[in-house]
């Protein structure tokens, strides 16, 4: 297995204790939401004290191991996620930063009430004092202009990536697998390449396989061990690129219009959003080509009517259908 990745089987309740104080850059997890999920070998339908209790324990001993630079990332369903803030905020003193909104257009359907459609994700900071990087984690702008900032803009707290689904390639044998883009968002604006990240409920492995490829020093905390086993041989495998994308990542900006300008652009376009993504070039290729090919050609006549105007004296009044 990779060796800034340390794999930990165990409760991660009792594992985190053995962590040091202060030792740990970055936290984004999945815990259990208590909702009767079926995770093989524990289970996940405590009463709700027994899973109150649960939740302190850990969160207690996650803001104990966060450097006080660090940021903790919470996954949580609706019944809980209140409770879940007020232990964050109320009883440890976290920082409350962000309320993140991940929305799908496909789950559990209902036919009484609304069908769900999105989880939640809390961010919090243990002080004032935090990383995070936008320019990581920029979006591509909808149109050229030279007031904006073309390296992009801030992507909000509501995020839009499919389900990782049940005949996708990267679908592990897991209840409750998030889309490796999810994790890349969150990772790369709150750590830098080397720092220390820790998911505490490592499940299929998602979070320590994007560790893995933003080059970060991940450990991962898992009860059961059949998940360990499946996490380590996905680190294992050849990367193509994440399983999943924020579609504006493939956004082509309107009124790219001057070519030299239009060349660069794409060129960084590549580098900012796509590098992750070597799987989604061609397609954000294709789509320029489609935008931009017939205003190449008309730029390439325009250039030519005028060679033509200033080399052998033609009219003005020449039009470009008769070149």
């Amino acid at each position: 297995m990779d060796k800034n990745i340390n794999m930990l089987h165990g409760d991660c309740t009792e594992i985190l204790k053995d962590l040091d104080s202060e030792s740990v850059d970055l936290i984004v997890t999945d815990p259990p939401y208590n909702l009767s999920k079926d995770y093989g070998n524990n289970g996940d339908n405590l009463n709700h004290e027994e899973y109150m209790n649960f939740s302190r324990k850990w969160l207690a001993e996650a803001k104990r191991v966060l450097k006080p630079t660090g940021t903790i990332y919470v996954f949580m369903g609706v019944r809980y996620i209140s409770y879940i803030y007020m232990i964050m905020e109320q009883e440890l003193g976290l920082h409350f930063n962000s309320w993140i909104t991940w929305t799908y257009t496909q789950g559990i359907g209902k036919t009484k009430g609304f069908s769900p459609r999105h989880d939640d994700i809390l961010m919090f900071t243990k002080t004032n004092h935090f990383k995070f990087n936008l320019d990581a984690i920029r979006v591509p702008q909808k149109y050229y202009r030279s007031v904006n900032n073309m390296r992009g803009a801030n992507p909000g707290n509501v995020w839009e990536f499919s389900h990782v689904h049940y005949c996708q390639e990267n679908r592990k044998d897991h209840p409750t697998q998030k889309p490796e883009a999810l994790f890349e968002r969150m990772i790369l604006a709150s750590s830098d390449e080397n720092d220390i990240v820790l998911d505490p409920f490592c499940g299929s492995g998602t979070a320590l396989r994007v560790y893995q490829q933003l080059n970060r020093r991940g450990i991962g905390i898992e009860i059961n061990e059949e998940y360990v086993v499946m996490t380590k041989d996905r680190l294992l495998q050849p990367f193509t690129g994440f399983d999943s994308i924020d579609e504006r990542m493939e956004r082509v900006p309107n009124d790219l219009n001057d070519n030299d300008m239009r060349n660069k652009y794409i060129e960084n376009h590549i580098e900012w959003f796509l590098k992750s993504h070597p799987d989604r070039i061609e397609k954000f290729l294709v789509t320029v080509n489609e935008k931009y090919s017939k205003k190449i050609v008309q730029l390439q006549i325009d250039e030519l009517a005028d060679s033509k105007k200033s080399t052998i004296g033609y009219s003005s009044k020449l039009s470009k259908a008769q070149i």
